[in-house]
This record gives C-alpha cells, sequence and structure tokens, in this order.
C-alpha cells in the first residue's frame, strides 16, 4: 500500500520554486515514492468529531515555471495520512490556530503531525528560547511601553520586533535617543495593548544571522549564514540578505543537544534555530526555511535528513 503524506501549506502557487523549503521536502517525498496530498488551511474541517480535509493530490517538479498539478478534489479523513506536513507560514493568527486545533483532532485518531499542533500554539518563535535564557542576549518581552523603554535606556542599542511576524517584518534598531523610539514602541505594542520583544543588539549580526537546520534533535551538519545587505541591520533573506555557507560549529552542536529533550518532549521534529555569534535569537517551528539555499551551496540534500529521521521513527 503506497504511503500517503500530506502537507498543509499556504497557496503553492505563490510560492518562489528556487527557494522554497516545502517544495523541497515535497521533492524528496515523491522520490522516495510517497503519494501527496495538499490543502490549503481552510481546506481542513471537523466533521462529527472527525478531522477532515479537502484534498487534492500533488505532483511537484523542481521547475521555476511549472512546478506542481493538482488532481481534483476529494475529502478524506486525516488520519489515513502516514504523516501530516503542517507548513502555514505566520502570523500564527486565528485562522493559523484554527488549523492546529483540527490537526490535533487529526492527531487523536491516529495522524503523525509535523511539527505537533500544541506545539504550534504554545511556542512561539520569540518566546520558546527563553525557554535556555543563558543561551540568549537580554531579552525582555513586555506590552507595557514603560518597561521597554526602560530595557532600552539599559541596553543601549537595541532590537525591537512583534511576536508573531517572519522574513524580517518590522524590526527596529534603536538606542535610548532615537526620536521615533515612542512611537515605534506605541506601534509594536498597539499603545501597550499586545506584548513585544526587546533584545539586545549583537554586533555580530554583521558575519551573519545563522540558520541552523534541526531535525529530530539533531543538527544538520551545514548551515546559513544570512549577511545583512548594505546599510541595513536585519541578516532575513527576505529583507534583502545574502546567503553564505557555513559548517556547523562544535558549540552549536552543544547548543543543540542542551535544547533537544525539550524540543523532541514537545513534538518538535524540524525547527530552525537563529544564532548570531554564540546566542540563541530565536527557535523557528512553524515553517523553518533555508533549505534549498544549504543544499545549493553545498551540493546536500537537508531534505532527505528529515525523511531518514521519519523513517527511522515513525
Amino acid at each position: 500500500m503506497t504511503t500517503q503524506i500530506g502537507v498543509v501549506m499556504d497557496p503553492i502557487t505563490n510560492i518562489k520554486p528556487h527557494k522554497d523549503s516545502t517544495l523541497a521536502l515535497l521533492l524528496e517525498a515523491q522520490r522516495r515514492g510517497y503519494e501527496l496530498v495538499y490543502f490549503e488551511p481552510t481546506d481542513l474541517f471537523i466533521d462529527n468529531g472527525k478531522a477532515f480535509g479537502c484534498a487534492r493530490r500533488i505532483t511537484v517538479a523542481d521547475s521555476a515555471n511549472s512546478w506542481f498539478t493538482l488532481t481534483e478534489p476529494r475529502n478524506i479523513n486525516l488520519a489515513e495520512l502516514s504523516w501530516i506536513l503542517m507548513r502555514q507560514d505566520p502570523p500564527v493568527d486565528a485562522r493559523f490556530v484554527t488549523a492546529t486545533h483540527i490537526l490535533s483532532l487529526a492527531e487523536q485518531h491516529g495522524a503523525k503531525v509535523i511539527n505537533s499542533p500544541r506545539a504550534l500554539r504554545e511556542g512561539n518563535e520569540k518566546i520558546l528560547a527563553q525557554w535556555w535564557p543563558h543561551l540568549c542576549p537580554p531579552t525582555r518581552i513586555a506590552a507595557d511601553i514603560a518597561l521597554l523603554r526602560e530595557f532600552v535606556a539599559e541596553q543601549g542599542k537595541t532590537v525591537l520586533k512583534p511576536l508573531d511576524a517572519m522574513g524580517g517584518s518590522s524590526i527596529f534598531v534603536v538606542d535610548p535617543e532615537d526620536a521615533n523610539l515612542s512611537v515605534i514602541l506605541e506601534t509594536l505594542t498597539a499603545a501597550g495593548t499586545r506584548c513585544a520583544l526587546a533584545q539586545a543588539y549583537l554586533p555580530a549580526i554583521t558575519a551573519g544571522d545563522k540558520r541552523i537546520l534541526v531535525f529530530d534533535g539533531k543538527p544538520f551538519p551545514y548551515a546559513l549564514a544570512r549577511i545583512p545587505a548594505a546599510g541595513e541591520t536585519r541578516g532575513n533573506l527576505a529583507a534583502g540578505g545574502r546567503g553564505e555557507g557555513a559548517e556547523v560549529t562544535a558549540q552549536e552542536r552543544a547548543l543543540c543537544a542542551e535544547l533537544a529533550p525539550r524540543l523532541l518532549n514537545m513534538g518538535i521534529r524540524f525547527a530552525g534555530l537563529d544564532v548570531i555569534g554564540d546566542k540563541l535569537t530565536e527557535i523557528n517551528i512553524t515553517s523553518p526555511t533555508c533549505i534549498r539555499e544549504i543544499d545549493k551551496i553545498f551540493n546536500v540534500n537537508a531534505a532527505a535528513e528529515l525523511f531518514d529521521c521519519l523513517e527511522r521513527h515513525p
């Protein structure tokens, strides 16, 4: 019997195939002979206590012009699938959370979801790293503007960012004398009604914000250092940063070993760590990226590592 794998993702029509990590995962699954079925988040539904999805079988190709074909939709019980890859991008809003609730119900009936829907709800990517504060730069997360302003005064140059964005969106680097500090804090906190993150600026960002892929708690040996563009402070590729290959160091392997027990206990089988210098800044678990960039630089197949893990420990 053919193994079926489901993928929940934002519309595949909108991806950039040459850099999309979800496409890399689907290509590897297809190479292994798995049958793939595709869902957008709104295709998921519950009927009388069971989780279903309006599924379309998908065939993928490593092409810049024609990277997928879809069959006609049909409703299937999600419990029929061997694995479900949850790859919906942030923000982790009501639409995202609803999808995780439906996937949790599918888990209850036997589906295996990567990453765990409960972990996706509870493990905010900006906050999760704070379980290991000794590995992180000084950090404060608060809605109170006075508390955030105090932190900036204490730290000097500071990074401010929202808790629910991605790709470098709405990240600010400020200092205590910044004329725009008040309006930035008001905007990020919605006038003190939602939390934002303040983190000490790390000068090592000039050497890159390193993305380390972690599969079942173990780091892939090759990583991507995302170097800020001239005049920028953000290394995110979506914000114009460039990627350079980097090997994972012994210190970074030790960091991953410290994180591994908790990540695995939470059901996080694929994570993307962001490391600047020797400091952990984020743990990406919703839809970690950079697979294709690492593959191209080092002539490797990072997606194969995830499927090796899934096959060894289904």
